[in-house]
């Protein structure tokens, strides 16, 4: 269904035809309007906003409170900003499922309040449930505000946020349901992935040269014909877009039935009075002043963000009164042994699971410490480089006898120096060379660094033996012996290509039956 918006009056057409907005286009492109101060971007605004009322849901981001006067006429319910990010973002969300037409009033907040709770209500809007994704025009007056091209008095994490909000409006708000209307004094403030997210341009009047070129650029309009911008009277406006117009079409907007709070100011005569007189009334308290005056209220900023998680375990940890230390009990050589062979125990059965080769060090830790809370392992837990250091061993296959031994103890400690990627595969290599075993395939090899992949086990041996950690060789069978020059130790001749993937462990079926 077209439905045609009344803007006003088409200057070029023949007998003043009026100046149709399609707004079922409208709400697939979305709308720019530049002007400079006074050229009648709110006047626009207002218009366009009358005229869709009763047609299409509408929230408008108001920094100066000039729109608070449609709630009268039209019914739309105004938003005082100054409350927290979260209740923005609630009520936002209760917007879009109730579809009522809102003015989020920002008057009396300074700029970065100002940008984190425009964030904080489009946010909502955009982060609403599927089901409510009704159409709805999202007008955002002075968007050079909330979107500016260059950082500027605020804190960079008020300005990205605000940014990051303007631009999803503008970028993804389409298949929500939303459509950015945005006005902004000069082009040149406004950020360019916001501005260039609109396929609608309502140009007004505008002087500097770089804001009529940059118009007539995005109008398609000669660079000669940039200074029309310059003479444009207050309420008209060139237009152009698929809603609009498919060519630079003059249009003078037309009558509004609301009106700002303070209305257009006019010239008014001054009061007549002597020059004593001027004095005696700014120098001297009138009767009915009260000379000690408190100062007047202004309205609160918008309370802080709540604190995040972090924020507050660690406000707890400092205020937390120091907890005395338990006594912990002797270590003798008897548990130190029984600690050493539990923790032992505890890696085997995590590498027992075939995919444990496959898991990341991080993930195998955790599940470590898990297990030893559950076994109860007194004393303290190992932490993750000597948990490395300990699986490395166990993945190389090291029985315990062989591991007490002084001979192990060289392999680890050269080991120890090298990178830790690699330290699982020269460990395994070194417990074949210690033990005079063949030398270990390609597949274990991989497992031992947590692939399945054989080629990356030809690589990290390639790299093992570029930096002279080991050096390889082939027997007359062409098998493969690997050596240590550091340890002087060499593995057996092994088949690269004979390992086998261990089966998967048998799983009893619950369902069964017998």
């Amino acid at each position: 269904m077209k439905v045609g918006i009344d803007m006003g009056v088409a200057s070029s057409a023949p007998g003043g035809q009026s100046a149709l907005l399609d707004l079922e286009e409208l709400l697939a492109t979305r709308l720019l309007v530049q002007g400079n101060s006074g050229s009648g971007k709110s006047h626009l605004l207002r218009r366009l906003l009358e005229q869709s009322a009763s047609l299409v849901q509408q929230a408008i981001i108001d920094p100066e409170g000039d729109f608070v006067t449609l709630a009268d006429r039209f019914g739309h319910v105004v938003v005082d900003a100054s409350r927290s990010e979260g209740d923005l973002q609630r009520i936002a969300a209760r917007v879009r499922q109730h579809r009522v037409s809102v003015v989020l009033s920002l008057e009396g907040l300074d700029a970065e309040a100002q940008m984190r709770c425009a964030a904080a209500f489009l946010g909502g809007l955009f982060d609403a449930e599927r089901d409510y994704w009704y159409p709805m025009l999202v007008v955002v007056d002075e968007a050079q505000l909330f979107a500016p091209a260059a950082a500027g008095d605020v804190s960079d994490e008020a300005r990205k946020v605000s940014l990051g909000a303007m631009t999803n409006l503008m970028c993804r708000g389409r298949k929500r349901g939303l459509a950015g209307i945005i006005a902004t004094q000069r082009l040149a403030k406004l950020a360019k992935n916001v501005a260039a997210e609109a396929s609608n341009f309502l140009m007004g009047r505008t002087f500097l040269d770089i804001d009529m070129a940059r118009a007539a650029d995005l109008l398609g309009m000669e660079r000669r014909q940039a200074e029309m911008f310059r003479d444009l009277e207050r309420g008209h406006f060139v237009a152009l877009g698929p809603a609009l117009s498919r060519r630079p079409l003059p249009i003078r907007i037309g009558t509004v039935e609301t009106s700002t709070r303070s209305g257009t100011f006019k010239l008014m005569p001054l009061p007549e009075q002597p020059k004593e007189e001027a004095r005696d009334l700014i120098f001297k308290a009138g009767q009915d002043e009260v000379i000690a005056r408190p100062a007047m209220p202004r309205r609160a900023p918008p309370p802080p963000p709540a604190p995040s998680t972090n924020d507050l375990l660690a406000q707890l940890a400092r205020t937390r009164p120091a907890a005395a230390p338990e006594a912990q009990p002797e270590e003798t050589e008897q548990s130190k042994a029984e600690r050493e062979a539990a923790l032992d125990a505890i890696l085997r059965e995590i590498l027992d699971d075939p995919e444990a080769a496959f898991r990341s060090v991080a993930v195998l830790y955790q599940d470590f410490l898990v297990r030893c809370r559950i076994r109860r392992v007194s004393g303290e837990p190992l932490n993750l480089n000597a948990f490395r250091r300990r699986l490395a061993v166990a993945r190389a296959g090291v029985d315990t006898a062989t591991a007490e031994g002084s001979e192990w103890d060289r392999a680890v400690a050269v080991a120890a120096d090298l990178a830790e990627d690699i330290q699982g595969v020269f460990l395994l290599i070194a417990r074949a060379a210690m033990e005079g075993s063949a030398c270990p395939p390609d597949g274990e090899i991989a497992r031992a660094c947590g692939s399945r992949s054989p080629g990356r086990a030809r690589r990290l041996i390639a790299y093992m033996e570029s930096r002279n950690i080991v050096v390889t060789r082939n027997d007359p069978r062409g098998l493969r012996i690997i050596a240590l020059p550091d340890l002087g130790w060499e593995t057996g001749p092994g088949d690269p290509n004979a390992f086998e993937e261990p089966p998967a462990p048998e799983t009893r079926d619950l369902f069964a039956v017998g």
